[in-house]
């Protein structure tokens, strides 16, 4: 993975020079990457600008020419014609400029909501595709961080800053050459004032790069902080820990207001400074063009450029709040950016094999596998599991029963070795053929937003109502679905709220026999059953699990009664492999399991 990406520099600030000019040539590839498909609409968005900012600022040059040639003909000649010309084009341009400025708007604010679109799409989709291995690490916090504020934060830029700095730099830039071909002096003065207002813009640029860098941060923090406390309220209010948390996030979010104080500070400084900067540019215009006049050099309409020097400073205001909402927009958007440019640690294989019936065969190849931190679980592994066999995981916690499953499921990929389904590598299987095959369903039993039936039938969305039931009764959930007020139609609520921790474990074994694997992997799945449920539940599996490949990890070595083979693991190895009545029945690590068991029970 990238030393910038997302995942190692999140909270970081103290970037280096290459990394920062990396970060910002990755987000250059984003936002161009957004804009590409759209160059018809931002090229009409351009035009338009352009010619509503020349309309608008032809207007002092118009009162100039109107003061010094069409009313001297009024009084010397009585010719009004130049007089109404000039009168007729002031009208026409300022109602073409307002006309214009009103379709831009609504050229930009299309432009905006494509680019959005795009991006939320981009977020969602690639999060979803990255490996488990980011989701682990990177919070869900962070996530939501990067869907929510973010995404704010560049949409304001490109809704209003960035349209304040375009309209601003082309209103400055016309200003210019109209002042300078008004009266060149002038123009000369405005330039010589440039140097001042440089050097404060770029003041500004550099100090507000850093606090709202810093701003993104903290404000990721909080809503970081936020969502875990919501999430795990069960656990805040079971062991009291909302004054803590309350401490914590008070802290947290004093951090962000003090940035956000920082941030107004900064602009409070550097607004007043530009003012100033533009009154002493008015004030020497005026004095000088004030002196010629007396002098008869220059005509009295002349002094229409003391409008082009107001109107020249007026729109870098707009540049400042574009800066301001810049440097919020850039941040985000490295943030962004960061996401987007992790690449799946388990990625999809250039040339899939195609696996369409799968028997059910898994072996572990001389598989060496560590996680990130370079700590070894699994040293030089190998294991033959025939298909059709149920076999059990048994071991201290940190053994690598969990591992295994991970990597039987193609979580992650083994560092050295392979492991093969069918005699296919999993890292060659197609993705389609692989997810059909090998199904796991773990301690969480997470149900989403949506009916009973829709969440049995997640692995099988096209299944009939028919198909849906018949799983639930497979493995006893039926009895209790039918009771709900809507039967298979009732709405779980979030996160399965409406059901207890038993019933959404059922209901996630009902999704798994519906999607009929090859494979079926269950990492303490029976944790959350009471014991009712859980004989309920190994008289189904020894149904369901016939002619079915079926690991299962399980403390409770009730579970394990069902297997037609027990594997005791320790530190990554496998130390007992037998039948699980031959196991019980010798003086080994899983006897003394089993022993200890039927002690708890007594």
């Amino acid at each position: 993975m990238s030393s910038v990406s997302g995942t190692t520099g999140e909270d970081r600030t103290d970037y280096t020079k290459a990394e920062s000019r990396e970060i910002r040539r990755r987000s250059l590839r984003l936002l161009g990457s957004l804009l590409s498909p759209l160059k018809a609409q931002v090229t009409l968005a351009a035009v338009v600008l352009v010619v509503s900012t020349a309309a608008q600022v032809a207007g002092p040059a118009l009162i100039a020419y109107g003061i010094n040639t069409a009313l001297p003909r009024v009084i010397e000649d009585g010719d009004w014609m130049p007089s109404a010309m000039v009168t007729a084009v002031y009208l026409v341009a300022g109602a073409t400029g307002a006309a214009l400025i009103g379709w831009y708007a609504v050229i930009s604010a299309r432009l905006t909501q494509a680019v959005m679109f795009d991006l939320r799409r981009r977020i969602f989709l690639h999060t979803q595709r990255l490996s488990l291995e980011f989701h682990e690490s990177y919070t869900s916090g962070r996530i939501i961080s990067r869907q929510t504020s973010d995404l704010e934060s560049i949409r304001e830029l490109l809704d209003g800053g960035l349209n304040q700095l375009v309209s601003g730099i082309l209103y400055c830039s016309f200003t210019l050459v109209a002042l300078v071909l008004l009266d060149w002096e002038s123009g000369v003065i405005l330039l010589a004032m440039a140097v001042p207002m440089y050097l404060l813009m770029r003041w500004f640029y550099l100090r507000s790069q850093v606090v709202y860098r810093e701003s993104r941060v903290v404000s990721a923090k909080v809503i970081v902080k936020f969502v875990e406390t919501m999430t795990g309220i069960r656990a805040v209010k079971a062991f009291r820990t909302e004054e803590r948390g309350d401490k914590e996030f008070g802290e947290l979010a004093s951090q962000y207001r003090d940035n956000n104080m920082r941030a107004i500070r900064l602009f409070g400084t550097f607004e007043p400074a530009l003012m100033v900067v533009s009154a002493v540019a008015v004030s020497l215009v005026l004095l000088w063009a004030g002196w010629r006049l007396i002098d008869g050099v220059i005509g009295i309409g002349t002094l229409a450029v003391v409008l082009y020097v107001r109107n020249f400073f007026a729109p870098l205001q707009e540049v400042a709040f574009f800066l301001n909402s810049y440097q919020a927009a850039t941040a985000a958007l490295e943030k962004v950016s960061g996401v987007l440019e992790e690449q799946p640690t388990v990625p999809d294989p250039d040339a899939p094999v195609d696996l369409w019936e799968a028997k059910g065969h898994v072996e572990f190849r001389d598989v060496t596998f560590g996680y990130s931190d370079d700590r070894v679980i699994l040293p030089g592994f190998s294991l033959d599991l025939p298909a059709g066999q149920t076999v059990a995981l048994v071991g201290t916690t940190g053994a690598g029963k969990s591992t295994l499953a991970k990597l039987v499921s193609r979580f992650y990929d083994p560092s050295r070795g392979a492991v093969t389904l069918d005699g296919v590598d999993l890292r060659d299987m197609h993705p389609k053929d692989l997810r059909r095959a090998i199904v796991m369903v773990t301690q969480e039993a997470y149900l989403f937003s949506g009916t009973v039936a829709d969440n049995i039938a997640l692995g099988k969305p096209d299944a009939t109502l028919d198909e849906i039931k018949a799983a639930a009764r497979a493995v006893g959930a039926d009895a209790f679905i039918s009771q709900l007020p809507d039967g298979y139609a009732t709405d779980v609520n979030k996160r399965g709220g409406r059901v207890s921790a038993g019933q959404r474990q059922l209901i996630s074994f009902a999704r798994a026999f519906l999607a009929n694997p090859a494979v079926l992997i269950l990492d303490e799945a029976t944790a959350s059953l009471d014991m009712p449920s859980e004989r309920q539940v190994q008289e189904a599996l020894q149904t369901l699990l016939a002619d079915r490949t079926a690991i299962i990890i399980a403390h409770r070595l009730s579970t394990v009664a069902i297997a037609d083979r027990v594997l005791v693991m320790e530190h990554g190895r496998i130390i007992e492999d037998d039948h699980p009545d031959a196991l019980i029945a010798g003086t080994g690590k899983f006897a003394q399991l089993h022993a200890a068991w039927k002690e708890s029970l007594v």
